[in-house]
């Protein structure tokens, strides 16, 4: 076996069999990266980056998406996830990690979507439970470590691999998933919409999130910011010359919190702020809003926090072999945040293609970028979100069952024990 096997049937990525020459660079990835053997694909779609041939690309949805934006029978309402933002002007000459939120606001109305939202907002309403989660897990004392839960190829990779620890999963969705059940319950009610002409779509620097939404009717569509570029140049618009614009009502600006999302320990920091506000019933202090200890691209990060009434200690891991590394002794943590994609979702599979020597810089500009943009807002914890407050207020039980999920031993799916 010289390469990755993708079956027809993965929803994230694809070959382009006549690009390939089984020059063997996706198994090394596979192997290196994310200590998997080439049977055992979890989609995090990092082989996508290091194909010299580009015959890897992520499973195509974005024709579809067009598809629907001039169908008059369809509302088509797009959400923006934080790491896009910093990563679409790679494709059109803008300077590394460059903030373009307003301008891909534009740019997406101009495409003919008929609303745009900001996935921060979902990213605010997954710290509010996942918050609460892990302040309840903690007074219980009970399924610690907790983990993560955002990024779905880590999920994907727990079931195959520790189905006898999924309890310390956070059971909370992630914010694209509790975007879209809020955008066909809440949204859809106040907008006076029929959930059922609603189509989804998530911007996303991620092809593993085409597989988590695979059974998810709250969400239509994931398409990459590779894919954005390509339908932005078909359609010929003018990246640099579209008219910046804000975000929608009702879902619209998230929190600085929910910004920090798409870098590695963001979620812990969104996370640790929200949680020692509930513990303390007061914001947390300045230091809370630069942890420097869980910042930077090192893959494994930890620190000692005092929550006020609590001190716990965190870890912030990236790539699945670093995480098999410290595996056996995440129980001297309470807190674990994980992603599979280098720094986090800014480096994911769905992001433009750089060469390798710009690599590094770019993931850096575009980290830095996401920081500074937290830093210069009014709101920068995710309880200080007034619309969010609102919608777990207003919220019935049975919506609020749309925001969580549930697991499963998926060992059988594992076709190679051997990993050496």
């Amino acid at each position: 076996m010289t390469k990755v096997t993708i079956g027809e049937d993965n929803a994230s990525l694809q070959r382009i069999s006549e690009k390939c020459i089984d020059c063997g660079q996706c198994l090394e990835t596979c192997k290196s990266k994310n200590h998997l053997v080439s049977e055992d694909c979890i989609n995090c779609g990092q082989c996508i980056m290091t194909c010299p041939m580009g015959a890897l690309v992520p499973k195509y949805n974005y024709k579809e998406v067009f598809a629907n934006i001039y169908d008059e029978e369809k509302i088509t309402v797009v959400s923006i996830s934080p790491a896009v933002r910093v990563a679409i002007g790679d494709e059109f000459g803008f300077a590394p990690g460059e903030f373009l939120e307003r301008k891909l606001v534009g740019v997406l109305k101009n495409l003919g979507f008929d609303y745009v939202l900001d996935t921060t907002f979902g990213a605010d309403l997954t710290i509010m439970e996942e918050a609460t989660e892990l302040v309840n897990r903690i007074k219980r004392n009970e399924n610690l470590p907790m983990f993560t839960s955002c990024c779905p190829s880590w999920v994907f990779y727990m079931e195959k691999y520790h189905p006898e620890d999924l309890n310390h999963l956070s059971t909370c969705k992630s914010p694209i998933g509790m975007q879209g059940a809020i955008i066909k319950s809440y949204f859809a009610k106040m907008k006076n919409l029929n959930p059922f002409d609603i189509v989804t779509v998530s911007l996303a620097p991620c092809v593993s999130k085409k597989s988590e939404i695979k059974n998810d009717s709250n969400n239509d569509y994931v398409i990459t910011t590779s894919e954005l570029a390509m339908l932005i140049r078909e359609q010929e618009i003018d990246f640099k010359m579209c008219e910046e614009k804000e975000f929608d009502s009702l879902l619209g600006k998230g929190s600085g919190a929910g910004v920090i999302f798409g870098t590695s320990g963001g979620v812990m920091e969104a996370a640790l702020r929200t949680a020692y506000y509930l513990l303390n019933k007061k914001s947390a202090p300045k230091d809370f809003f630069e942890l420097k200890s869980i910042r930077g691209n090192a893959p494994i990060k930890e620190a000692n926090v005092d929550l006020g009434t609590l001190k716990i200690k965190v870890a912030v891991v990236y790539g699945i072999s670093n995480i098999e590394k410290i595996y056996e002794s995440l129980s001297e943590y309470t807190f674990v945040e994980v992603m599979t994609c280098p720094t986090g979702c800014i480096g994911g599979g769905g992001q433009p293609i750089l060469p390798m020597q710009r690599v590094a810089s770019t993931i850096e500009a575009r980290s830095k970028s996401l920081y500074e943009n937290d830093a210069s807002l009014k709101n920068r914890s995710s309880y200080e979100n007034k619309d969010v407050k609102k919608v777990r207020e207003t919220l019935e039980e049975k919506t609020k069952v749309l925001l969580y999920q549930e697991y499963a031993d998926k060992s059988h799916l594992l076709k190679v024990v051997n990993k050496e």
